[in-house]
This record gives structure tokens, sequence and C-alpha cells, in this order.
């Protein structure tokens, strides 16, 4: 694959998304821009957050992650199941009752300035440092591909990155992203439905049900070793917790659901939101196994997150693969991102610095397009650092073991908000958020080092008790019985 043929790819697929924004940025405002007037279609909502929760991290590393772990991921997918039905039945219908803009604002309600604060902060630091990872895993798919052959450096490519982000969200935020991402999402799915099309016609499978049942690599459910860190029942029940903290309990995630019309329709969009998305994960998790297979059957030594790029761009698969597979890689990064970056500046702007309480919303608009740009300046920075501390291990275990320290705090803060009517000492629980993650890693690490048990995924339930525990000891004395 040429570079020439990279850059008429990226220069076409972003005049797309410049038209899109053009088309739905017109007479936007602040309600625009964070909740999209209240008028997206559920349909488009539910298309669109499937590429917004596979991201670009999805698209490389479960395919890669297939040879260590088999088809393990599946039970994390079932969980997700759980999780949803959770956020549908019970979060969607306390965010449109209160009729929410930040999600965060729930928390102020329910126990006063510093717990918002606390959570809106852990949801600023857990989406900055999650929506860089998966920003500088394309940055440098196309730094290799791409810049490296005119010499541009990888800070200019981040840079483009970002700026082109930038350039189709800063207007029509959340209205723009509705749209944009139902056709990101589209062309996710169509990339790895050629990549599979492809592989099989290689490998002259005729029926990839089959082959995929038949294979080594199908195992999905392992109820064999309590103490691994696969073991059925941690992946499953982390999943239904990961979803319910990393879609229900995220500022991003909801951010569209609350641009649907009504609370009837932004569950209908969570009932076939879940559907699709875990037959997508399926597809990729296929994926791998047609992509592992193929690697050794022609001696090619990739593994892991290099296992789909270099495959399907150096050209043993052919040149519609290459250019279906980075269309679908900016596709899945870019339907993440620019979400990402929207409900960093609507968090920031209501939540920190609490715009919508000022009068003249002339000021409201001003603050809300710098703390856009900020936020921009601060996703190419963390980008940067982290092109120098990525280390061997697939991207999205990265990323889950991440979110497991950080959202476990907003996961036992909306727990003991929804599940008792205790009060808390509201000055308490930054300290006692602080401090969950680091109690979690000490446990962690102990019940590894002495006991061979590895918590997982499931690290996210241990952070979320212990804050449960944490505010439980800090309960006033006159609450609610």
């Amino acid at each position: 694959m040429q570079p020439i043929h990279i850059i008429l790819l990226i220069v076409s697929y972003f005049s797309v998304l410049i038209f899109i924004s053009y088309l739905t940025g017109k007479s936007a405002d602040n309600k625009t821009f964070f909740k999209a007037n209240n008028s997206s279609p559920w349909y488009l909502v539910a298309f669109g957050m499937v590429g917004a929760s596979l991201s670009g991290v999805t698209f490389i590393s479960v395919p890669g992650w297939v040879e260590a772990q088999s088809m393990s991921y599946m039970q994390m997918v079932l969980g997700y199941i759980v999780g949803y039905a959770v956020i549908g039945l019970v979060l969607l219908p306390l965010y449109y009752r209160l009729n929410l803009t930040s999600i965060y604002t729930y928390l102020q309600d329910r126990f006063g300035d510093y717990s918002y604060k606390t959570g809106a902060s852990f949801f600023l630091l857990s989406r900055t440092i999650g929506a860089s990872f998966r920003l500088f895993l394309v940055a440098n798919v196309l730094q290799l591909l791409l810049f490296d052959a005119y010499g541009v450096p990888f800070w200019v490519t981040v840079t483009i990155t970002i700026v082109l982000i930038w350039l189709y969200t800063f207007k029509g935020g959340m209205k723009t992203i509705v749209w944009t991402d139902t056709l990101q999402t589209l062309f996710m799915l169509i990339a790895v439905g050629v990549c599979i099309y492809t592989i099989s016609s290689e490998l002259e499978i005729t029926n990839i049900f089959s082959y995929v049942a038949d294979s080594e690599l199908s195992k999905t459910f392992f109820f064999e070793d309590i103490n691994a860190g696969n073991y059925f029942w941690k992946q499953f029940l982390a999943g239904a917790f990961v979803s319910i903290v990393m879609t229900g309990l995220d500022q991003d995630m909801m951010q569209k659901n609350l641009t649907c019309r009504n609370l009837k329709d932004a569950q209908k969009n969570m009932f076939w939101f879940t559907i699709v998305l875990v037959i997508v994960n399926f597809f990729f998790l296929a994926l791998g196994i047609l992509l592992t297979d193929y690697a050794q059957k022609n001696g090619i030594d990739a593994h892991k997150d290099e296992l789909f790029p270099i495959l399907a761009t150096k050209g043993a698969l052919g040149l519609t693969t290459a250019i279906f597979f980075l269309l679908g890689l900016i596709a899945a990064a870019y339907s993440s991102a620019d979400s990402a970056l929207t409900a960093l500046t609507t968090s920031f702007s209501i939540d920190i610095l609490e715009i919508d309480k000022k009068k003249s919303e002339t000021d409201q608009e001003k603050i809300r397009k710098k703390i856009h740009i900020l936020f921009s300046f601060i996703l190419i920075g963390t980008i940067l650092i982290f092109k120098y501390f990525i280390a061997d291990a697939s991207v999205i275990a990265k990323i889950f073991t991440f979110a497991n320290y950080t959202y476990g705090p907003l996961l036992g803060l909306y727990a003991f908000g929804l599940f008792t009517k205790l009060k808390v000492k509201d000055k308490a629980v930054p300290f006692i958020c602080i401090a969950s993650p680091f109690l979690t890693f000490v446990v962690s690490t102990l019940c590894l080092n002495y006991f061979n048990f590895d918590f997982g995924f499931a690290l996210l339930i241990l952070n979320g008790f212990i804050t449960f525990i944490g505010l439980s000891l800090f309960k006033l004395k006159n609450s609610e019985s």
C-alpha cells in the first residue's frame, strides 16, 4: 500500500465528516453541542454507539488477543448484557427524570459539591487516558504506514490527528457526532466483513462458523482455575460491572443516550445496541482466529497488537484489504475519540466550571469553545507521553486495567447513592475515592503473591466495594433510615 493511497483515503474520509459537520452545525449553540437539542433518532444513536464502544483498540487488540487467550473475551461480552440491562432499567430513567446534561450532577444532589467534583474529576482522568490510548494506537499505525515515508515526526502526526477531530466537532458537538459515528460504525463493520471474506478465501474456508467452532482457539468458557484471570465468573461479572461504569457512569457514552427524544427511545437504543455489540464482538474474535491461523500457515511472525496491522497492510492479503483495514481503523478510532473530546469538554464546562449557571449564553459558548481547544492540547500531550511508556501487553488490557482503578470509585459512589438512603460526610469523599484505588492495588497484589489469586478485570468490583465500605464508614449520624 503506497503512501499516496493513504493520503487520498484520509482526505476523502475527513472531507465527508467535515461536510456532515457543516450540515449539522448550522445555528448550533451550547444546547446543540451538549445534547443535540434532544432530537436524535434512537436507531442512529444505537448504531453509532457500537463504533464508539469498540474503538480502534478493539479493532486491533481483540483479534490479537485470541492467540493467547482463545475466545475468553466473549465471557466479558456476555456480562455486558447484564450491565446494559441495568443501564436501561435503572440509570437511564434516573438521568431522564432529573433532566441531566452531565450525569455527575446527580452526585451533587445526592451527596454534595465535593462528591460531585470528585466524580467528574475521576471521569475526566479516566476518559483523557482512555481516549489518548486509543488515539495513540491509530497515530502509531498512520506513522508507520504514511508519515515515516515523508519524514514527518510523530508529534506532527498526533497534532494532525487531533486537529481533524476538532475541525468536525467544534461547532455541532453531539449533533454532529450522532451522524458521524453512524457513518464511521458502518465503515468499521464493512472493513471487518471484507477482511474476514478475504482471509476466508485465502484459507479456502467454505463455512466460517464451522471453521471457528473446530479451531483449538475457539474455547470460550473457562471454569477450571478459579485463581486464573480468565475464570468465567470473574470475567462475566467484570463484564457486567465494566459495562455499567464505562457506559452507564461515563459521560461520553451517556451523553449520546441523553440526545434521544425521550426515555423510551433511549431504552430502545440500549436494547438494540446490546444485541449488535455482542454479535460484532463475536466476529472480531472469529477474525482473530482467522488471522492467527493465516500467520502460522504462512510463517509470518506477528502477534498481539501487531497481528492485524501487519497482515492487512504488508500486501499479503491485497490492496483492497489494506485500504479497508485502514478505513476501519480510522473509523473505529475516531468514532470513539470525537465523542470523548466532546464529553470531556461538556464535563469540564458543566461540572468543574459550572458555565450553565452563568447568565450570558454568549459567555457560556465562548468558555465552552476555549475548553474544547484546551482538551485538544491535553490529548496531544498525553499521547506523546504514551509514546514512551507503552509496554508489550495488548493495549486493550491496559485500558481495562487502568479503568478498573479510575472507574471503581464512580461505581462505589453510584452504588451507595442508588441502593442506600445514607448521607455521607461530603468533604471526606475525595479522600475515600483517592485512597480506594491504592488499597485495591495493595489487596490485589497481596492476593496474587500469597494466594496466587488473580482478580483480573474483577479489580473494578473490588475497587467499587472498597469505595462503598469507605463511604459507609463516613456516613452521617442523621442519615435517613
